[in-house]
């Protein structure tokens, strides 16, 4: 079978063990990843073949080399993140930088990991932040101009 990428969601041939992917550093990681998840799904030993260009970029290099180093989805994902950015939280824009006051997604990882720490930590222990402590977190989501509940 030949098709394009516009059918591969719909695609579902357990016996299919071979993919070949033309011009495999114009892809996305996701798209990749999504692509060659459409091999492999029966019995037999699966093989998904990425057919490039001579003249990479640097970042088409960095995706194939992720796509080859490993199946694992969400370093995919990071990967993805440093390459191309977080895109817009709040909007339509899937990739670029975010215009945060305090932060950057990329270059402040482990920060990040650890206010996400506390905020679970925080929401564990006062789901409805009723305790003093918490009041300010609460007055400062009611000033907030986005609803943040409206993301889907």
């Amino acid at each position: 079978m030949v098709a394009t990428t516009v059918i591969e969601v719909g695609v579902d041939v357990p016996n299919a063990s071979v993919m070949v992917i033309e011009n495999a550093e114009r892809f996305g990681l996701s798209q990749l990843h999504q692509l060659r998840g459409r091999v492999g799904r029966g019995a037999d030993q699966s093989h998904c073949i990425l057919m490039s260009s001579y003249k990479l970029t640097a970042d088409g290099r960095k995706r194939l080399e992720t796509m080859v180093r490993t199946t694992d989805g969400f370093e995919i994902a990071e990967v993805d993140l440093h390459l191309r950015g977080p895109g817009d939280l709040q909007g339509t824009q899937q990739s670029g930088l975010v215009g945060l006051k305090l932060a950057s997604l990329v270059k402040d990882e482990k920060l990040l990991k650890i206010a996400r720490e506390f905020a679970h930590r925080t929401l564990t222990d006062d789901p409805r932040l009723e305790k003093p402590e918490n009041q300010p977190m609460i007055l400062h989501l009611q000033r907030s101009e986005f609803d943040w509940g409206k993301i889907s």
